[in-house]
């Protein structure tokens, strides 16, 4: 049996693709089938590249079958879609989702101290690339929580450096996730205070070795905020409550109004229209 070609990986693909074109791509948490129709829908619709992302909750919570809905959903769809695990923690966890569709997993060791957070991504680095996945990892450790996250909160949050950079960069990751002041979650009434002279070295060594940038905590930013992201260098946008809040709404002020199955369908509808509109923010409508 041939040995698995991350050349034909689709999220590298899809990322590449950004790069080279100068827009975004949003990488979207999904927890449902409403989500996966409703990314899938608007992706069609605006002609766009996406990623679907899950936590590591969606695996066992659905034994998989969420995976392999949304992998479907992606190989039929009329758009260029890939399928993500985010923020995968556990060692063992990251082997079971390889034998799962995904095209890429996070392999999050950034609660980990640094030298071991390096050894145990490049370690799973090489089993997932044995298996033709691509990989993200956090060098430094992003502040905050989400859905995704465990054993963080109450840690330090470490910024990204150069070096640091260059290492996971040597260790084989294809997607580096950088701290620099970005923030899971919500940012607090100091608001959004990002490094950008730290992010610009951060580009200068990932792009030097081919490695994409991913852009975690991107809550509630501004238009041009996440625009001026985007043409900083960053590829993959990380995206979840901004996607999902409409359609939380929706089914907070309609339950129990009208069947079951209309509320269902016009959720779907919630969400497509919300991932169309950040489609348009991150400048990737029409590019696929």
């Amino acid at each position: 049996m041939s040995q698995p070609n991350l050349h034909d990986n689709k999220t590298l693909q899809i990322l590449r693709a950004a790069e080279k074109g100068g827009y975004g791509v949003l990488a979207a948490v999904a927890y449902n089938m409403e989500h996966i129709l409703g990314f899938v829908q608007a992706a069609e619709g605006k002609r766009s590249p996406l990623i679907i992302q899950f936590f590591p909750w969606a695996i066992k919570f659905s034994n998989g079958l969420l995976v392999h809905a949304a992998a479907q959903a992606a190989k039929t769809a009329s758009a260029p879609i890939a399928v993500h695990l985010d923020h995968c923690q556990d060692a063992d966890l990251v082997k079971e989702a390889a034998e799962l569709p995904f095209d890429s997993i996070m392999i999050d060791m950034s609660h980990r101290p640094k030298a071991e957070n390096l050894s145990r991504t490049a370690e799973l680095v090489r089993y997932c690339r044995q298996r033709g996945i691509a990989t993200e990892a956090e060098p430094g450790r992003i502040e905050g929580g989400e859905d995704g996250l465990s054993n963080t909160l109450d840690l330090t949050p470490l910024l990204t450096t150069a070096e640091e950079t260059a290492a996971f960069v040597s260790a084989g990751i294809d997607i580096l996730a950088p701290a620099f002041g970005n923030v899971h979650g919500e940012y607090g009434p100091r608001g959004v205070v990002l490094d950008w002279n730290r992010l610009a070295r951060i580009h200068d060594v990932t792009f030097a070795g081919g490695v994409m940038l991913a852009l975690h905590g991107v809550n509630r930013f501004p238009v041009n905020l996440t625009r001026r992201l985007v043409a900083s260098g960053i590829s993959k946008i990380n995206v979840n409550r901004d996607i999902l809040d409409d359609y939380y709404r929706h089914l907070q002020a309609n339950v129990g109004k009208f069947p079951f199955t209309q509320l269902l369908e016009e959720g779907v509808e919630v969400v497509s229209r919300s991932m169309a509109h950040h489609m348009d923010i991150v400048l990737s409508s029409g590019k696929a």
